[in-house]
C-alpha cells in the first residue's frame, strides 16, 4: 500500500540508516524521460524532497500540481502510466481530465438552401433555455437549522477504517452517535442536509475521515471544492469540522489533522481539537 511522502522518507532513514537515504540527482536520468512529470512536482509540496531523490518505482504518494493549478496525489507509477500515446508528452490532472471533453462546433452552411430558411447569427448565438434545478429532496424533516438527526437518505460508511474510528470513538466519549445528518439553510446537492462521517450533537461538532481513494482521486478537485461547501455549510449551521486527512491530502480547515494511519495517538490527537474548538471543561464531561 502506498505510503505517505514523509512516512516513506522516514523509513528509508531508518532501514538504510541514513539521514539522506537517495541523494539530489540520484534518480535524475529516470525522470528525464518525463518532462511534464517534472514540470508537475513541486519539492514544497513534498515535504522538501526532490524528484530526483524518488525511484520511479516507490510505492509512495507524491502530491503534483498540474499547469493549471490542480493540485492530486499519485504515485509515481501511476504517473508514469497515466492515458496518453507518449506519456512524455501528456500532462494527466484528475479535474483537467474531466474538463476536457469540449463541445462539437456546428459547422454552418455557406448558402442556405431554398427549402430550408437561413440561419442567423442570431439564431446561432440565441441561448439555450437552461433546465430547471431538480427539486429538493422532501425527506428532510422541518427542523431548526443546525439540528443533528437520523436520515434515511445518508450513505452507509465507506471503509471499515471508519467502523475502526467509530467504535473507538464509542470506547472513549460517551456521546449520541446514532445521529448521521445536521439541517443546513441552503441547498446541498438537492439536500437541506448534510451527512458528516461522525456527528457529535452534544458538541456540535462534525468529523470527516478523507483518503484520496484507490485511484488518488477523492477528495481532489471538483470534490475538494465539494468538501468546501459542505464545512461551509456546517459552519453557517453553527457546527465545527474537523477533517482527519490521510496520504498526501493538506488541511481544509484550521481544525484539520494529517495523519498517516489512525490509532490511539490519532485519538488523543482528535479529542484535544475538540477541545480546542469548545473547551476542556466541557468535552472532558463526555470523556469516558
Amino acid at each position: 500500500m502506498a505510503e505517505r511522502v514523509q512516512t516513506w522518507w522516514a523509513r528509508r532513514q531508518w532501514s538504510k540508516g541514513l539521514d539522506v537515504p537517495y541523494a539530489v540527482g540520484a534518480y535524475r536520468d529516470a525522470w528525464a524521460a518525463y518532462p511534464a512529470l517534472i514540470r508537475q512536482y513541486h519539492p514544497d509540496l513534498n515535504a522538501g524532497i526532490a524528484l530526483s531523490q524518488v525511484p520511479p518505482a516507490a510505492d509512495v504518494l507524491l502530491l503534483w500540481q498540474c499547469d493549471a493549478g490542480h493540485r492530486f496525489a499519485a504515485t509515481p507509477e501511476e504517473q508514469r502510466l497515466r492515458p496518453g500515446r507518449e506519456r512524455r508528452r501528456s500532462a494527466w490532472c484528475p479535474e483537467c481530465s474531466e474538463q476536457a471533453n469540449p463541445r462539437r462546433a456546428v459547422a454552418l452552411p455557406m448558402r442556405a438552401s431554398v427549402d430550408a430558411p437561413a440561419v442567423t447569427a442570431a439564431a446561432v448565438l440565441r441561448p439555450r433555455h437552461r433546465p430547471a434545478a431538480p427539486p429538493l429532496c422532501a425527506k428532510t424533516p422541518d427542523v431548526p437549522v443546525g439540528t443533528a438527526f437520523t436520515s434515511s437518505c445518508a450513505p452507509a460508511p465507506a471503509s471499515a477504517v471508519e467502523d475502526r474510528i467509530r467504535s473507538d470513538l464509542r470506547e472513549r466519549l460517551s456521546l449520541d452517535q446514532g445521529l448521521n445528518a445536521v439541517r443546513v439553510a441552503k441547498p446541498f446537492f438537492q439536500h437541506l442536509e448534510v451527512w458528516p462521517d461522525f456527528v457529535f450533537a452534544e458538541l456540535r461538532v462534525a468529523v470527516e475521515y478523507d483518503t484520496i481513494g484507490r485511484h488518488g482521486l477523492e477528495h481532489v478537485g471538483k470534490r475538494e471544492i465539494a468538501d468546501r461547501r459542505k464545512d461551509r455549510a456546517l459552519r453557517t449551521a453553527g457546527w465545527e469540522v474537523i477533517r482527519l486527512r490521510t496520504s498526501a491530502l493538506e488541511p481544509l480547515g484550521p481544525n484539520d489533522l494529517q495523519l498517516s494511519a489512525w490509532n490511539g495517538r490519532t485519538l488523543d490527537r482528535l479529542i484535544d481539537a475538540m477541545r480546542s474548538i469548545r473547551g476542556a471543561l466541557l468535552v472532558d464531561a463526555y470523556v469516558l
